[in-house]
């Protein structure tokens, strides 16, 4: 009886072991699967095309010779001289012309009202306190317009005229010297004037022209694309602006200029009523 059961007992566990056998030998084997996956990859990692090497970066040379190198554009006045076009270089050297007319005569003529007014003061300082009239000549300078006027006025006084009468024959004398005296004074102020006026219709000839160039470019190309009109129309813009730069100075310094006049003409006619109230007065 006893055998019986060891009998049944070694049956089951022969059972039970053959069944645990195979789930254990799969549990052991598993982890084998992914070490062939990760094996299999390396055929294609191997026929992977190599990465492409990055650009190699500027030098220090490359980069200072790009920004030295100038940019050409149809834009500026540097492109209108070296295009050549006869039109555009004529209006450009008559604008520049205008131009430096307009500060060769604002600067010769500041500086001559400069000497006169400097000449203005010498009369109240020299003349009228000399001790006599033709001291006080002697001590004004040769080139003068108040000495000028001076000797006129003596020169009358001295001469007379038996149809006209004393007072009127050196007020003659000495409002011919004083128009003289004006005359001198207005000498290249009016050139002033002309550059005002006639300046900014210059530059408007050359926007014209510009524009005209413009719209030719368009209609031998059949399309108004910027390349054919940016470059005319920017000539044009340049024209008018150096029309403008050359009148708005011409305008402002003929305006000064002239003001300046007015107060050497009034020392002048001041002047020489008071001379030929003192010529007068001596020949009675």
């Amino acid at each position: 009886m006893v055998s019986k059961h060891l009998t049944i007992a070694a049956a089951i566990v022969l059972v039970t072991g053959l069944g645990f056998a195979p789930v254990a030998f799969a549990q052991d084997a598993a982890p084998a699967a992914p070490a062939a996956d990760a094996a299999a990859p390396a055929p294609d990692a191997a026929m992977a095309p190599a990465p492409e090497a990055a650009p190699a970066a500027p030098t220090e040379a490359q980069k200072a010779a790009a920004v030295a190198e100038p940019t050409s554009t149809p834009y500026g006045l540097t492109h209108i001289i070296e295009e050549k076009n006869p039109v555009s270089l004529t209006i450009l050297i008559i604008l520049a012309v205008m131009s430096i007319g307009t500060w060769y005569i604002f600067i010769t003529k500041y500086i001559e009202q400069a000497r006169i007014l400097n000449h203005a003061k010498a009369v109240d300082q020299k003349f009228w306190t000399a001790g006599t009239l033709n001291e006080g000549i002697d001590k004004l300078h040769k080139n003068s317009m108040f000495r000028a006027l001076a000797e006129s006025g003596v020169k009358a006084s001295n001469s007379g005229n038996a149809l006209v009468g004393m007072n009127d024959w050196i007020g003659m004398q000495l409002s011919h010297s004083l128009e003289d005296a004006t005359s001198r004074l207005q000498g290249g102020i009016a050139f002033l004037a002309s550059v005002g006026s006639v300046s900014p219709f210059v530059g408007l000839f050359g926007t014209v022209w510009g524009i005209l160039q413009a719209l030719i470019g368009i209609g031998v190309a059949g399309q108004a694309s910027i390349d054919k009109v940016a470059g005319p129309v920017g000539e044009a813009l340049i024209m008018t602006a150096i029309g403008l730069a050359a009148a708005v100075p011409a305008v402002l310094l003929y305006n000064y200029l002239v003001r300046r006049n007015k107060v050497i003409v009034e020392k002048l006619r001041s002047f020489s009523g008071d001379l030929q109230t003192y010529l007068v007065s001596s020949k009675k």
